[in-house]
């Protein structure tokens, strides 16, 4: 969501805080703004809604000179996008702050503080860290001991950085629940909500654990835990490249990421198979033993990682040898729930920052599972720290909302995850070195797959006048439709929904009409004739489809049915190889429709508050 970014060096840093801002614009937001403190001691502040070009062009005319800064974009919670509600935030021109997440309690704490005196200029919830801030400096000895007091009053998700004028050689840092990583450099630090932010200024990088609150000078690094004890957070190089936020010759982000998918698929395949196996090795040093003991797999994810545990209970059921359930970690961990003697409990998500897949492992981890994995692609982010094991994905910086290239890595890694269970289950060995052998198919047939390309860009040009559309998937293809329908709604903003493609005659055939376009993924697989009957009564009803089908399923197309045949492919994979389709098709339709592709609206790519 929110991006943040902070500094305190000996040189300007205005333009550091500013490149960060556009390194984090694919989180998401509406406003932003920039605060310094400058040479003569004054607090320098600067606010504008919409695009942080239009930051940065009022710092080119206003100026905003300093050694010390913080800066930040905002995803409203609170308060409509406007200036006043933008961040950072101030409290008698002294206290500056910017915050990602949710002050739950903010009601109750502005009330106690306008009894105080204090007077609000925003209706957001983070303008009441600063007063609070500024309350308990008036008791407190310095700025990092008023914030170890403030920040225990706080209910909710927090990720904030302070900064006080008349204290202008620090920053104080706390966080609860939203992420936040120093960047070491030489007489210099800097604070953000990402790596990505800082990689221009360097590449070593320490992130905050739960409960921490930090003080951050141009020389030093003092950070306490929730119980006040000083503790040396891991500094860690990056290995990030320096240019992971640039477009290239592509004119979306999505569209590089899509085109991505046979490298980044390649890398999380590369030194986890051997002989014709995975290797347990992939998933963590004990790996062998946990999966080996697992009788029951519980998968837990938000938006498309969830579509991604829907495809991967059909391969932990069919050929793991487990029983599997998947559910939204939102409802997860607001009901009760029986957990299973030996349950792995596998939690997924792209940033591992994802809030309530957090909150859900947390609880899982008071409810007796036998172990947890998450299958993430940040290194160091909360879910791989407070995991048990952890697939690192490899699948590199994803920068489109929309995800692509994070998906098709996850199906691999969770095909991969069901396999090593198998293998220590019933799985045969001839069939272990079938799905190995596929899964190491999977970057050439992709590279097939994208030469559908142009063809798929002249199909999206139906959908020119389309709002509603309807996709349909049997078996393990019906998750994929549910995600060929999410990534249409995302960035076409085309309402679209999903079904099982045997659900039609239980209600979904009442919207058909030549009005809704029906697409259908058909992989040549047993249930390929079932599909077939079910595309017939929508044919019968005038329903026009897009069907994408492997040749050999003999789909012809026709007046009322237009047909893209996707390489053919083993049927173990069809998964993966039939998302690439959905992802072009909604990718072109978007672009016909002219919308912001890569930054849709309402929509953040990392979701790090309920």
């Amino acid at each position: 969501m929110c991006g943040i970014v902070g500094a305190v060096a000996q040189r300007d840093i205005s333009e550091i805080l500013l490149k960060g801002l556009q390194s984090l614009e694919y989180r998401g937001y509406d406003s932003a703004g920039i605060a310094t403190v400058g040479a003569d001691g004054e607090l320098n502040r600067l606010r504008r809604v919409g695009k942080v070009k239009e930051l940065v062009e009022a710092v080119d005319q206003f100026g905003m000179q300093g050694g010390t800064g913080i800066a930040h974009t905002r995803w409203a919670t609170h308060g409509e996008p406007n200036e006043a509600n933008a961040h950072p935030h101030v409290s008698s021109d002294r206290i500056a702050v910017v915050h990602n997440g949710i002050i739950e309690n903010h009601s109750e704490l502005r009330e106690r503080l306008q009894g105080l005196g204090y007077t609000f200029e925003s209706d957001t919830d983070t303008e009441v860290i600063a007063h609070l801030v500024e309350h308990e400096l008036k008791t407190a000895s310095n700025l990092f001991e008023a914030v170890r007091v403030a920040v225990p009053q706080l209910d909710g998700a927090y990720g904030t950085v302070i900064m006080d004028r008349t204290q202008p050689e620090q920053l104080i840092v706390a966080r609860s629940g939203s992420p936040l990583v120093i960047g070491y450099g030489i007489g210099e630090h800097f604070i953000a909500s990402d790596q990505l932010a800082l990689l221009p200024v360097t590449r070593r990088f320490a992130y905050l654990e739960e409960g921490d609150v930090a003080k951050i000078t141009r020389d030093s690094v003092h950070v306490v835990d929730v119980q006040g004890n000083e503790v040396d957070r891991p500094v860690e190089e990056s290995t990030l490249s320096n240019d992971a936020s640039d477009k290239g010759n592509y004119r979306h982000y999505m569209l590089k990421e899509i085109y991505e998918q046979p490298v980044a698929i390649q890398r999380t395949l590369d030194d986890r198979l051997a002989d014709g196996q995975v290797l347990d090795a992939a998933f963590g040093e004990n790996a062998a033993t946990l999966l080996s003991q697992a009788e029951h797999v519980q998968i837990i994810a938000c938006g498309t990682s969830y579509h991604a545990g829907m495809t991967a209970r059909y391969w932990f059921e069919d050929f793991g040898g487990v029983s599997c359930n998947v559910e939204i970690a939102s409802e997860y961990r607001y009901r009760k729930s029986f957990v299973r003697p030996n349950s792995l409990l596998v939690t997924i998500s792209q940033s591992g920052e994802t809030a309530d897949t957090l909150a859900a492992l947390r609880l899982a981890k008071e409810q007796g599972f036998m172990a947890s994995l998450t299958i993430c692609n940040v290194a160091g982010s909360s879910l791989t720290r407070e995991s048990d094991m952890t697939y690192l994905m490899r699948a590199g910086s994803e920068i489109g909302v929309a995800s692509t290239k994070a998906f098709t890595v996850q199906l691999s890694a969770l095909l991969m995850l069901a396999t090593a269970v198998g293998h220590h289950k019933t799985l045969g060995r001839e069939q272990e070195k079938n799905i190995v052998s596929a899964l190491q198919s999977l970057p050439a047939k992709i590279e097939q797959v994208l030469g559908m390309d142009e063809a798929i860009a002249g199909m999206a040009e139906d959908f020119a006048d389309k709002h509603h559309s309807l996709f349909l998937g049997r078996g393990d293809q019906y998750p994929i439709a549910m995600e060929g329908a999410l990534k249409l709604k995302e960035i076409s903003y085309i309402h679209a929904e999903a079904y099982a493609a045997g659900e039609l005659k239980h209600g979904p055939l009442a919207l058909i009409d030549a009005d809704m376009p029906v697409i259908v993924v058909a992989p040549n697989n047993e249930l390929v004739e079932k599909l077939k009957s079910n595309v017939e009564e929508v044919r019968a009803r005038g329903g026009l489809m897009y069907v994408f089908a492997d040749k050999d399923a003999k789909f012809a197309s026709d007046t009322s049915m237009k047909v893209l045949e996707v390489p053919h492919c083993d049927a173990l994979i069809a998964p993966i190889i039939y998302t690439l389709p959905l992802q072009l098709l909604s990718y072109h339709v978007a672009v016909i429709k002219g919308t912001d592709v890569d930054q849709p609206r309402n929509l953040a790519k990392s979701v790090t508050v309920e």
